[in-house]
């Protein structure tokens, strides 16, 4: 498979700006492997093609405000920070993205809110855009923390040409979300209502949570045309054992186990025992998912439609089997369906 095999041509109008009214009333295409078929339905549908047993995966990461604007010394120029990572909390590190970033150098300081109440200086470039600020704040770690929530923004996707609204903060988070890290939301889990969930659990269904913070390495372009030289970036994760026995006693059972989301999916899959059990794990993922390859916990998932050349894209195509996501994908652009962060799901059994 090369990086061409995902090319297609998305109309504008089918970029989601907005989710649906009701996170639960987001079509939802049905794709069967087994009978190579395709139906229609909403989100809440899914109750239909779930029994007593069976298991959802969900990931509980929270995204954290993470864009913040600031204003460069002497100059005053507009900059936006990309929050990516802390990498030394006592000192104040973070891993971040800066534009424009031709503007910032080694030394420059930033200043951020009305009142310059929050200062950062970079100390070093790490990639093109990719920058190492340290924060320079009087208060307590807690009180720093507290400060970056108050000045940052919810992080919506820049494709997404509108300003960011009060709504957006709990839009653009899964009701499920506990452990705070995440730059975007893990979208599948977007459509979930708490009426939905609610109905999920009297029919039975358990859910089981891990957590994968989601960085820019997820939405990254893939730019080689040979797929195994993409190199991905690393997200935190962590999966407990309470998350591997619910997964592995509904395996042995032989109930459906279904990854809600692609980096549910990934976090799964970097953490596999030979026997295809699902392991504990706390660390760092890497991992790329293309076609071909043998997936080796859930047998069903949820996701949203994704971008061309994406690595989103590419793991769709090895579960779904490449010749039938590209007749889903047909389908979904000639029924409009809606794609990306806010758009319509997709069910693949």
């Amino acid at each position: 498979m090369k990086l061409s095999n995902f090319n297609f041509n998305l109309p504008a109008e089918l970029l989601a700006e907005f989710p649906a009214e009701n996170r639960d009333e987001a079509r939802l295409m049905v794709v069967n492997r087994k009978t190579q078929t395709i139906e229609h339905k909403l989100f809440k549908d899914i109750l239909d093609y779930f029994d007593e047993g069976d298991v959802m995966v969900l990931n509980n990461t929270k995204v954290f405000p993470a864009r913040l604007y600031g204003n460069k010394e002497k100059t005053g120029a507009r900059i936006e920070v990309f929050l990516l990572r802390e990498l030394n909390a006592e000192q104040r590190l973070w891993d971040v993205l800066v534009d424009p970033a031709r503007k910032i150098r080694i030394g420059n300081k930033l200043y951020f809110g009305d009142d310059d109440s929050l200062v950062a200086e970079v100390i070093d470039n790490t990639t093109s855009r990719g920058r190492t600020l340290r924060f320079l704040y009087d208060g307590s770690y807690e009180e720093f923390r507290e400060k970056l929530l108050e000045l940052g923004e919810t992080p919506i996707p820049k494709y997404i040409n509108r300003e960011v609204t009060p709504e957006d903060a709990e839009r653009y988070q899964t009701i499920y979300a506990k452990e705070e890290g995440a730059v975007a939301a893990p979208t599948a889990g977007l459509h979930f209502s708490k009426h939905l969930m609610k109905r999920l659990e009297i029919k039975g269904v358990e859910f089981a949570e891990v957590t994968l913070h989601v960085g820019l390495g997820t939405f990254n372009p893939v730019e080689v045309e040979d797929l195994s030289k993409h190199k991905m970036d690393s997200e935190e994760m962590v999966i407990d054992q309470e998350a591997c026995d619910i997964v592995n006693k509904a395996k042995s059972n032989k109930k459906r186990v279904c990854a809600i989301g692609t980096t549910t999916m990934r976090a799964m899959e970097s953490s596999v025992s030979s026997s295809r059990t699902l392991n504990p794990f706390t660390g760092w993922t890497n991992k790329f998912i293309y076609p071909p390859y043998d997936f080796s916990v859930a047998d069903c998932m949820v996701t949203n439609f994704h971008t061309p050349k994406s690595t989103l894209l590419m793991m769709i195509s090895a579960f779904c089997g490449h010749d039938l996501m590209r007749k889903a994908y047909d389908e979904a652009i000639k029924e409009g369906y809606k794609f990306y962060s806010y758009g319509d799901a997709m069910l693949i059994l």
